[in-house]
């Protein structure tokens, strides 16, 4: 598929110069510094340096006052509290996460996680009456809630309060519970809007912990759920998620709590260092199956245990789930691709709207970004659950998923969700009307150009300007993350060392070694270009070619060199 690159407005050539003066860094570097919005001294040591005291005032989030008077009351009357959450990566972590941390000091209480099938998304009926019928007067609701309206009010009428603690975009009125914690909720004036469902709950036991004079170093132990619910969410990995995330990795690596290390160990990643990419592709995706292919009670059961045999029992349990949900998403996932394949209609269309009542509910969020990589452009995949069509969508970058499910809200039962990522309910029979209506309204506002894949390129630089100092400063960039990604380079006029070839079990590889004949440079670099053989032809035909690229290190037999990740040639 063809890609564009469209490189980044050259920064302000002073802030450039100033910078590049202050912290004595070649300009390449202060660039990337100040196209992340950091010019002066001060801002790039938050930046490298980052500090937990760096953290704002929870308080200065609406309602936190609230929740935390609400949350001494319960404990004070020895009320019981029931810890509610999704059954997500940041559902279960923020759900085991706050049980956790209660459980030191109170015992009256319990977790519970929506069954996927039976409830789906957010707070149910099922999960209220559950709380009633177990004499529970107080429900934490974590990375949920702030669309709950109508079971906040039917929770309310059985006695029972609610403290929502919530990342999602409110709907048109935020519902009635004791207290609602989400930043992004219109009259919030909390100043940073992007931290996950996990990272509230994080701030609410943050503005617990400050009135009840609890050490802020017991939240710290909390941090290595912050992270994997960070990097699993996809939400920007700048300002407090930055913080959060890159202490929240330092206790990855050192000292995890027991749950997290026995996935670590059948991830196959005892004595790696681990990075925000593992939790994504390696972690993640371990925890989000439970919660898909079975229950995330598991989960929670394995993030909460103190016990090491139990860690060890659950874990390759976890483990099993996740390897079943690799073959549903590749079935599923093939399944999709061919029926657009065999549809022109399809084909021509500048959405994908797929429904088939046997596909497995669990893994439509994964297939809905498979079918995205493949045909750039928005994406719900729809099966049958209760006798509704059931949902997950996935956008393409620069594009507003939500607001376009919203202008269908008429055709449906009802949605959630994000920009890029949303979950949505109808009735079967409203499928084709909300089919075309989604394409409609997709065709009538997208910009033709964000139906091609981009890649955001940092700077153009010539391959004499890659050294070791170079890629030691990228190294401290880290953790990357959505706003703060690994730099992207551009060279051009690059040419093969006679070294290219095809490599991978399927042949889908292309290896090579490059140089820049434009600056007659004598250094070269191995590079490798995943799924990339059909440029092979291209780069051995023609006299030069242009890559844009990352630079990564690689390890081989023990000798650690800089190698090219290349993302496109052209």
């Amino acid at each position: 598929m063809e890609k564009r690159w469209l490189i980044k407005e050259q920064a302000n050539e002073e802030d450039v110069k100033r910078l590049s003066e202050q912290l004595d860094i070649d300009n390449i570097i202060a660039e990337l510094l100040v196209q992340r919005g950091i010019k002066n001294y001060e801002e790039a040591k938050s930046f490298f340096r980052p500090d937990l005291q760096q953290l704002y005032d929870p308080f200065l989030m609406k309602d936190m006052d609230i929740a935390v008077v609400r949350l001494e009351k319960a404990l004070k009357n020895n009320e019981k509290i029931l810890i509610y959450g999704d059954y997500d990566v940041d559902g279960t972590t923020a759900v085991a996460m706050v049980f956790s941390f209660l459980k030191k000091r109170y015992s009256n209480l319990g977790y519970y996680i929506p069954d996927r099938d039976t409830e789906g998304y957010g707070i149910s009926f099922k999960g209220i009456d559950f709380a009633k019928q177990n004499g529970y007067s107080l429900i934490i609701a974590l990375d949920c809630g702030i669309k709950g309206n109508d079971k906040i009010d039917y929770a309310s009428q059985l006695n029972i309060d609610f403290i929502v603690c919530d990342h999602h975009l409110q709907g048109e009125k935020v519902p009635n519970a004791i207290a609602v914690l989400d930043p992004k909720q219109n009259d919030c004036s909390y100043p940073f809007k992007e931290l996950s469902g996990c990272g509230v709950g994080f701030k609410f036991l943050h503005a617990f912990s400050i009135k009840n004079n609890i050490p802020f170093g017991e939240l710290i132990s909390y941090l290595d759920l912050v992270a994997v619910s960070i990097a699993s969410d996809i939400v920007p990995i700048i300002g407090e998620n930055r913080i959060l995330t890159f202490f929240g990795l330092k206790l990855l690596n050192s000292n995890p709590r027991i749950g997290l290390k026995s996935i670590i160990k059948t991830a196959g990643m005892i004595n790696q260092e681990i990075y925000v990419n593992d939790i994504v592709f390696k972690i993640g995706p371990r925890i989000n199956a439970a919660g898909r292919l079975e229950t995330g009670n598991i989960i929670v059961d394995l993030l909460t245990t103190d016990d090491e045999k139990l860690a060890e029992q659950l874990a390759p349990e976890i483990n099993t789930l996740n390897t079943q949900r690799k073959d549903l998403d590749c079935s599923i996932t093939e399944e999709a691709i061919k029926t657009i394949k065999e549809n022109q209609d399809l084909v021509n269309r500048k959405t994908t709207v797929l429904y088939n009542p046997t596909w497995h509910k669990g893994v439509l969020g994964i297939v809905a970004s498979r079918c995205t990589e493949t045909y750039y452009r928005p994406t719900i995949i729809l099966t049958e659950s209760c006798g509704l069509a059931v949902g997950s969508a996935r956008s393409v970058q620069g594009f507003d998923l939500y607001k376009a499910i919203d202008a269908c809200s008429d055709l449906l039962v009802g949605y959630g969700g994000h920009m890029y990522a949303a979950g949505l309910t109808l009735k079967i029979e409203n499928i084709q009307a909300f089919q075309d209506k989604f394409e409609k309204i997709v065709s009538e506002t997208i910009n033709p150009e964000l139906l091609i894949p981009k890649i955001e390129v940092d700077a153009k630089i010539s391959i004499n300007e890659i050294t070791p100092k170079l890629y030691r400063l990228i190294k401290q960039f880290q953790p990357f993350g959505p706003d703060n990604m690994k730099p992207v380079f551009v060279t051009e006029n690059l040419t093969d060392k006679g070294t290219a070839k095809i490599v991978g079990r399927e042949n889908e590889h292309l290896k090579f070694d490059v140089f820049d004949i434009q600056n007659n440079s004598n250094y070269f670099f191995r590079s490798i270009a995943f799924r990339q053989s059909n440029k092979y032809n291209l780069i051995k035909s023609k006299p030069s070619f242009d890559a844009c690229y990352c630079i990564e290190e690689n390890e081989f037999l023990g000798n650690v060199s800089i190698q090219l990740k290349i993302k496109d040639i052209k």
